[in-house]
């Protein structure tokens, strides 16, 4: 079986329609870098470094993507670079707002210079124009379409929808910045307006048109009809907890039980460890990202005895160990080379691996492994260990220090990790989807993707002083938001005053 088997896997297949477009030359924007020489992995180890160090540059070089991509304008972020510098995903835009809090507290940029460039984005998010016509328009009842041209904002193709999750990935970058920027500045009074007025209008409800379920997406033309409804453990439980949040339109009283109705079938052991599963660690960490689950507790949790946090904990254990077991024995996997999640691959091609062993391989795909679903072709992510580094602190540090090292002439490059690579895949005459074949190591991408990119310096920001989720934690909407969803304990049991996103100074970088 392979995952997302409850629904199909629309962004490669809207990624497909997207390079079409890109093909017939839509106009740039010219606000990206052009690749300097050696652009795609520096071509030479790198030097060795501490821990905290290796942290440091990960965390620069990833912000950096953010800040160096985003349109000069229209502030919208590619979903990747530098192969499709006109494309934004509105979900890397929501990631990238988040990460300009990182640079901030780490003093990358000014608090000032962050300021001003979250304002230029909101600003355009807020007048961007939203409507039912199929071309011109951004969004629809305060929803996003997935992709948008990033110098224009309008929805980028006919093949793109109108987005419920990666809309709320937005918005939950839009929230985060709504609490960070707390001062009297006009800069940051206006921040918090546009957050406040960027958020209200979304029409939740309208999304529902089955029950207490969330449908995916929405068309021109065709409306709900090509989508199914998100329910089950993933990704979708921000997308849940903000759309119940909402003071002017919120989803629905039944729709967590709804979304949880199905949690019973991926409840249970994998690779030793008891919890509830989904297959891409993606699903384990998105919404992650945003929400401190620690200690705070839903009615299916609070009868297993756990939390979301320590049930992400388990599953990114889960994946080490089905690294070192290794069952599809790929080339390198093992203790401190694992990772699979949502990524970049070589193609859908069937060809011989590095065994001479016939095998099938595939484009960008959500893989993982689980006790349901399993997908492995041998494509490793380095964001699914990085993104689980809260969770699990020393393995996912080892993780980062050996494809640090064993990989980084091929992997690791101006933006930090390129988003795949697969050392079993070592056919140079393939067609390839993406990336290339480098001789002697194997298959590797030639992009960042930003929605790859946002969970790395978020939740390495988040293990090391609990930014992000300290700043959510005092978010009215967010807060409100769980309640309704039955959340209690914890830091939930505290006041909105207690948890400033400031209560305690961050390390600036050597």
């Amino acid at each position: 079986m392979t995952v997302f088997a409850h629904r199909p896997d629309r962004r490669r297949l809207l990624l497909a329609g997207a390079a079409a477009a890109l093909v017939h030359g839509l106009p740039g924007c010219g606000s990206a870098p052009s690749p300097r020489p050696m652009a795609f992995g520096e071509g030479h180890t790198p030097a060795r470094l501490g821990d905290a160090a290796l942290l440091d540059d990960i965390e620069a070089r990833t912000f950096r993507f953010f800040w160096d991509t985003a349109h000069p304008v229209t502030g919208l972020v590619p979903d990747r670079w530098p192969a499709a510098p006109t494309m934004a995903s509105v979900a890397a835009v929501g990631f990238g707002l988040t990460a300009y809090l990182v640079g901030a507290e780490r003093g990358l940029v000014t608090r000032a210079e962050a300021a001003e460039r979250v304002h230029r984005t909101l600003a355009f998010l807020a007048h961007a124009p939203q409507g039912e016509a199929p071309r011109g328009m951004s969004g629809h009842r305060g929803f996003f379409y997935h992709f948008l041209d990033m110098a224009s904002g309008a929805r980028f193709n006919e093949h793109v929808e109108l987005s419920t999750i990666d809309t709320a990935l937005l918005m939950a970058g839009v929230l985060a910045t709504q609490s960070y920027f707390n001062g009297n500045d006009p800069t940051e009074s206006r921040i918090r307006s546009l957050a406040e007025a960027l958020y209200t209008r979304v029409e939740w409800r309208w999304a529902q048109v089955r029950g207490g379920h969330l449908v995916m997406g929405w068309v021109p033309g065709a409306g709900f009809a090509p989508f199914v409804d998100y329910h089950g453990y993933d990704e979708a439980m921000l997308l849940y907890l903000l759309a119940l949040g909402s003071p002017t339109h919120p989803a629905r009283d039944d729709s967590w039980a709804a979304f949880c109705s199905t949690y019973p079938r991926t409840w249970g052991s994998f690779m030793g460890q008891l919890h509830l599963g989904g297959a891409p660690l993606f699903w384990h960490q998105y919404s992650h990202v945003w929400v401190d689950f620690r200690g705070i507790q839903d009615t299916y949790m609070r009868e297993r005895g756990l939390d979301y946090f320590e049930n992400s904990r388990r599953a990114a254990l889960a994946q080490r160990a089905y690294a070192i077991s290794n069952p599809g024995g790929w080339k390198d996997y093992g203790e401190n080379v694992w990772g699979l999640t949502a990524c970049d691959g070589p193609g859908s091609v069937r060809t011989a691996d590095h065994t001479g062993r016939l095998r099938e391989f595939h484009d960008y795909r959500a893989r993982g492994a689980g006790m349901v679903d399993l997908l492995d072709d041998g494509t490793l992510a380095p964001t699914a260990a990085a993104a689980s580094l809260p969770f699990a602190p020393a393995e996912v540090t080892a993780a980062l220090q050996a494809m640090h090292q064993r990989f980084g002439a091929h992997v690791y490059g101006r933006y930090g990790f390129l988003d795949a690579f697969n050392t079993s895949f070592v056919d140079a005459s393939a067609t390839l989807s993406n990336g290339r074949v480098a001789p002697g190591f194997g298959w590797v991408d030639t992009d960042y993707l930003g929605i790859d990119q946002g969970p790395i310096v978020a939740m390495i920001a988040n293990h090391r002083h609990d930014l992000i989720w300290r700043t959510m934690r005092g978010n009215a909407h967010l807060r409100r938001g769980l309640a309704r969803a039955g959340f209690s304990g914890g830091w939930l049991n505290a006041s909105a005053r207690s948890v400033s996103p400031h209560d305690r100074p961050i390390a600036q970088p050597a």
